[in-house]
């Protein structure tokens, strides 16, 4: 509902010459537990804060621009930052706070680096290849039977007697009928 004339020309407009390293205020959560190095406070996962947020410089991870984040302890106001990390879908603490135990996050990194040693030694040695297969497959074939004796086990204690249970209903029934005749 604005009036343009004919003679404009939007390439005319001046342009808002902004600072590269500009940073915007954000409102976000805390996206993992840590605790304040000025004061111990704990500050647990889902917290929200009003951050300060700002695009890191000269870093990149496949085209993917990192962040930096800051954020005060909610006991001491001391600053604390942590940035973005795309390449393992987590945030890095930088500095104001530790970041808490995480036992699922070493679980995670112990099984890949044991994956990542297999597959090396896979590559170098061929008889290798081979022994893993056949503890692979003897491995596969425990897990079936231990799955078929548990099958076993529970079919043996889950035996329903269709018969007696039919019985027990008549003779039920038959106890209701006395009932209301008397």
């Amino acid at each position: 509902q604005k009036y343009y004339p004919p003679d404009f020309d939007p390439a005319k407009i001046p342009k808002l010459k902004l600072p590269k390293d500009r940073q915007y205020v954000v409102r976000l959560m805390a996206p993992f537990n840590m605790r304040c190095k000025t004061c111990g406070e704990y500050i647990y996962k889902g917290k929200k804060f009003n951050a300060r947020k700002e695009t890191v410089q000269n870093e990149v991870y496949l085209g993917l621009p990192i962040f930096r984040f800051y954020i005060k302890c909610t006991r001491c106001l001391a600053e604390i930052t942590f940035k973005t990390d795309p390449e393992n879908t987590d945030y890095t603490m930088e500095h104001g706070a530790t970041r808490n135990f995480q036992a699922e996050k070493l679980l995670e990194e112990e099984e890949k680096r044991l994956q990542k040693e297999r597959e090396e030694e896979e590559l170098n040695n061929p008889m290798k290849v081979l022994e893993n297969r056949t503890k692979d497959s003897k491995l596969e074939m425990e897990v079936l039977e231990n799955l078929q004796e548990l099958k076993e086990l529970n079919q043996r204690q889950a035996n329903v007697d269709f018969e007696a249970m039919l019985k027990q209903y008549k003779e039920y029934e038959e106890e209701q009928r006395r009932r209301e005749q008397e």
